[in-house]
């Protein structure tokens, strides 16, 4: 009897890891079918064929890379029948050895040798000698979906340049870690163009590199450039990070993670004053809102008040490393997004803050903040008005109108240029 009962056990464990095996390769190939083919795996796929008998200048940095984590570098360097002659680097550098806002040096590349030209120091367009080695400068950088991160404003740049001095672009396209459908905030007015703001599109704009250059050539450029957008294959519009399949690499030193680009648009525009921590200097960079002067709890319970759709508000008390009230214990909330095709990214911030105003009206933000910094939150916001709206009562209502004006508008021209 035992024998049989420990001959059919034995049976049924054989037969349970089968099945469990059998569920894990499906899984596990389904995720692998999923996976999306970023721009520069296209390119490779077709044999580089765009390149051939070309001298081709590359700008990027740690974020182009393969599904397999190789650098786009490595790849058109190895690749036997490509002339990369260049490197062009934009904030934070080629390598992304540089802090945010230092100004980028040209040097050269320790392990290839190329000529690294630097798109963020005394010129952040190339120039005539950085245009004349090249025939083709091919782009390729990961975005966040964000207006005010210079790498949109760097492939703006090298458009002009690329006009002015007759030369391709090949665009190779990767996904906006926000999706596609996400677009919020105001278009950037007349006066507000900076780098942080360069072109006339919404602070989430809801397009992919490529997408946006198809946009931008038929739109901002009376004379257009030779442009070219290599297409990803498997990416859909109502995608996050997540389901993509790829890794996220640090794509600047405050987003170290595909999380972190989602909420750099929910806190970033505040961070500009000092007036409180958006987690910038802690584990938590733009995930959380706090200052040594409030009540967590009350705070969580007046922003869970306003019943956000998809966002829950967590009582959080932290020490920040670095940066905004450094070493002082803060109190504050984390943000939690648990719906995010509900939840509204930009408007967060202009709520917390209406909340602080109301709760502790003698922490007064045009008093605490650092008021020499009004220009960037203007230039951010793309206009003066969001400020001057909401700093006479701070309430977000007073300015949802006018922050939300261009949206639909925006998705109606920008959709032409889908490619997805």
């Amino acid at each position: 009897m035992k024998t049989i009962k420990g001959l059919f056990l034995s049976i049924l464990l054989i037969f349970t890891a089968s099945i469990s095996l059998s569920i894990l390769l499906i899984f596990t190939a389904s995720i692998s079918a999923a996976k999306v083919q970023t721009g520069i795996e296209v390119l490779r796929a077709d044999g580089f064929k765009l390149l051939e008998g070309k001298r081709v200048g590359l700008t990027t940095n740690p974020t182009g890379v393969d599904s397999n984590l190789k650098s786009t570098i490595d790849i058109l360097w190895e690749a036997e029948n490509v002339n990369l002659v260049a490197l062009y680097g934009p904030e934070h550098g080629v390598r992304g050895n540089v802090h945010a806002g230092d100004v980028v040096d040209n040097e050269v590349d320790k392990k290839t040798g190329l000529k690294m030209y630097s798109l963020y120091g005394k010129t952040k367009k190339p120039n005539k000698e950085m245009m004349d080695e090249i025939d083709v400068m091919v782009y390729d950088i990961q975005d966040n979906g964000c207006r005010s991160y210079t790498y949109i404003s760097t492939m703006g740049m090298l458009m002009e340049a690329c006009i002015e001095h007759g030369k391709e672009l090949i665009v190779l396209d990767r996904p906006n870690p926000l999706g596609g459908e996400k677009i919020e905030g105001c278009l950037v007015e007349d006066g507000y163009i900076s780098f942080v703001s360069q072109f006339k599109i919404p602070y989430l704009y809801g397009q992919t590199p490529g997408e946006l250059a198809l946009y931008l050539n038929a739109t901002d450029y009376e004379n257009k450039c030779k442009l070219t957008v290599v297409e990803m294959k498997g990416w859909e519009r109502d995608m996050t990070w997540d389901e993509t399949g790829l890794e996220w690499i640090v794509a600047s030193p405050h987003v170290p993670h595909g999380q972190s680009a989602v909420f750099y648009p929910v806190t970033g525009i505040f961070g500009e004053f000092g007036y409180i921590s958006i987690g910038v200097g802690y584990t938590l960079p733009f995930e959380v809102m706090g200052a040594p002067w409030i009540s967590a709890d009350t705070l969580a319970e007046a922003m869970n008040a306003l019943e956000l759709p998809g966002l829950e508000f967590r009582p959080i008390y932290y020490k920040p490393y670095y940066s905004t009230f450094q070493g002082e214990l803060c109190q504050g909330v984390q943000i939690h997004i648990l719906d995010y095709e509900k939840a509204r990214l930009s408007e967060v911030q202009f709520l917390v803050v209406q909340e602080l105003m109301r709760l502790w009206p003698e922490k007064d933000w045009f008093q605490l903040c650092n008021q020499k910094r009004f220009g960037m939150f203007d230039k951010v916001c793309g206009t003066n008005k969001i400020r001057e709206m909401f700093g006479k009562r701070y309430q977000w209502e007073d300015i949802r109108e006018y922050w939300y004006k261009d949206v639909e508008a925006y998705r109606e021209a920008s959709s032409k240029y889908y490619l997805y």
